[in-house]
């Protein structure tokens, strides 16, 4: 038998392959958009050093309950999410001086408590609903449309293009309706 040539085994150049690799690795950083979630738009209480107790009427808390199962306990009756922004609506500006309702919107203050297991889509419809009611009042104060009144809210600056009386209108509107929620427990006097 006559032994078989061996070949040699051909090598491929791979000293270029760590830079087309890093060229790779750039233009993928670079084209590609990194999603960021954005939170709530809250701006949160300065820290206390002292708990302060506020004591309050009943009838100026407007308690509002949501449980792990997304149920509504509306001042102690269930109700649907959809119907909660017309009752704070009622609730806070109390056109018909109700005694079971608040005194004035000044006073009134809407408390709300959630369970450990609340779903965050539940609660942040609710805190919707919520705001959505100061926001309708504020605008009927200022005798304009809600889309008015959230195109001031949401742009400052036009405030300052306008006249004056646009801007003493909204002023008045933040101070006749201030926006009162609790998600701490108030504590109640009756009365």
């Amino acid at each position: 038998m006559a032994k078989k040539k061996q070949r040699p085994i051909p090598e491929i150049n791979a000293s270029s392959m760590a830079d087309i690799a890093f060229l790779l690795l750039i233009f993928f950083l670079v084209t590609t958009t990194i999603a960021s979630d954005k939170g709530l738009a809250i701006l949160l209480p300065p820290k206390k050093q002292d708990d302060v107790q506020v004591k309050l009427k009943d009838r100026n808390v407007f308690t509002v309950l949501l449980n792990s199962n997304s149920q509504l306990l509306v001042e102690e009756e269930l109700m649907d999410i959809n119907n909660i922004k017309e009752e704070a609506k009622k609730f806070i500006s109390n056109p018909t001086k109700n005694e079971k309702l608040s005194e004035s919107p000044l006073e009134a203050v809407v408390s709300l408590k959630t369970d450990r297991g609340t779903k965050y889509e539940a609660y942040i419809r609710v805190m919707d609903e919520l705001k959505k009611a100061y926001n309708e009042l504020r605008a009927e104060h200022m005798g304009v449309t809600l889309q008015k009144f959230l195109e001031l809210e949401n742009d400052p600056k036009q405030l300052e293009d306008k006249e004056a009386e646009i801007v003493k209108k909204y002023e008045a509107a933040k101070e006749a309706i201030p926006y009162r929620l609790s998600e701490a427990e108030p504590t109640k006097v009756g009365g």
